[in-house]
Order: structure tokens, then C-alpha cells, then sequence
């Protein structure tokens, strides 16, 4: 009896007919190599403290890495012969690891308030009062400017407004460039000073900062009735 056979085309069993699944490999150290993946025969070695060892035999500097309970680090593999540390490789990925998710939290900590060229007087210290919290938080402040229809005709009086507001919250932070005008928009970027040289004006807690305007707002008219 003649037996068939299938060629191309099949199914492998469980695959429904897709390509196989890879997982990807989302370890950034995945292709550091270390330990016994070092397949040269000679290598230059830095000890842990920095300093040159010259060129060993590989097994030679795996064996005074694990001597020091260390790893064997391939650090330039495209020298000639590889350099390689002995150092702690969990410890190097900490530490790697604090300053990635401190630079991405540094990075989302910027916040933003908008200006308009004929802004009035309570919108402009409420903003920058605004600017202040973010400020006091550490965070960074993008003042933007906006221009609408014809104010373009006049962008000195918005570059005006932005020197003032950058002036007023001179005492919490300091501007990274000079306010640049891009398309209808006026920018600039504030970095807080260090917390213990920041000293709030307009925070509604410094009722005694406020703007007189503000003040007097804020403040009941006086009794000027007679019991």
C-alpha cells in the first residue's frame, strides 16, 4: 500500500496556521557579554578599582574575577584584543537602572502655562502663580505665548510680556535660552533654582507678596457703617 506524503504547505501542530511566536528580548544588557560568553583567548582586564591589568588569558582573568566573587565584564568588544572589567554586573545594572528612571521622571516633570500678548493683569499673576507651584515643585515650566489673527502684527508686545513674566519668577527659577518666536508661538524653558534658594512671591500663601491689585480684590471692603 503506497504512502503519501505532504510537501509545503502543512501545518505544524498547535500553530494555526501563523508563524511561530518569538518573545523579544527586552533586556538592554542582554548583548553584554560576561563570564564564560568571553570566547577569545585573550583579553586586556581593569580590575575593579580601575586600574590596568594588561592582557591575560581569559580563563586567567575569569578565574581572579570569581576569586573576588565579581564578574567578568566585556566592555569594548571591538578593541583589539576586547577589554574587560571585573566588577559587580548586578550592582552595574542597578545603578544603570536609578539613573534611567531618574532622568524619565525628570523628563515628565515639565509643566506649561500660556500667555496671550494682552493678557490682563489677574490672568497674568494667576499664571504665574501657577508657574510658582510647578516651580516650588521641582518641576520645569514651559511658558508659551500665543498669538491669534492680527497680534502677529506685534510680537515686541508679546516678547514684553515674556521678559515680565520671566523677570517675575526670577526668585524661583531661571530661563534655559532667551524666549525664541516659532510660528505663532513664543517659548522658553524655566529651571527651578535649588529648593533652599527658591523664594515664592505670588503663591496665594504669600498673602503678603500679592499684587496690590490682587490684594484689594481679595479683601471685604471696609465697614463704614455705624452701630
Amino acid at each position: 500500500m503506497a504512502t503519501s506524503f505532504s510537501f509545503g504547505g502543512g501545518k505544524r501542530p498547535g500553530s494555526g496556521g501563523k508563524r511561530g511566536n518569538f518573545r523579544r528580548n527586552n533586556d538592554p544588557y542582554a548583548n553584554i557579554r560576561r563570564n564564560q560568553r568571553i570566547r577569545v583567548p585573550q583579553i586586556r582586564v581593569i580590575s575593579p578599582e580601575g586600574k590596568q591589568l594588561g592582557v591575560l588569558a581569559t580563563e586567567k582573568a575569569l578565574s581572579l574575577a570569581q576569586q573576588f566573587n565579581l564578574d567578568l565584564v566585556e566592555v569594548a568588544p571591538n578593541a583589539s584584543p576586547p577589554v574587560c572589567r571585573i566588577m559587580d554586573f548586578g550592582k552595574y545594572i542597578y545603578e544603570e537602572s536609578k539613573k534611567t528612571s531618574h532622568s524619565k521622571s525628570t523628563a515628565s516633570k515639565i509643566k506649561e502655562i500660556e500667555l496671550t500678548p494682552r493678557i490682563d493683569d489677574h490672568d497674568f499673576y494667576t499664571k504665574l502663580r501657577h508657574a510658582e507651584e510647578f516651580l516650588d515643585g521641582g518641576a520645569k515650566v514651559k511658558v508659551r505665548l500665543k498669538f491669534r489673527g492680527r497680534e502677529m502684527a506685534h510680537t515686541d508686545i508679546g516678547f514684553e510680556v515674556m521678559k515680565r513674566a520671566i523677570s517675575e519668577l526670577s526668585t524661583m527659577g531661571h530661563a534655559d535660552s532667551e524666549p525664541r518666536l516659532s510660528g505663532r508661538n513664543i517659548n522658553v524653558m524655566l529651571t527651578p533654582h535649588p529648593a533652599n534658594k527658591r523664594k515664592p512671591r505670588w503663591l496665594e500663601s504669600s498673602a503678603a507678596s500679592a499684587p496690590p491689585a490682587a490684594a484689594s480684590a481679595a479683601s471685604p471692603p471696609a465697614d463704614s457703617g455705624s452701630e
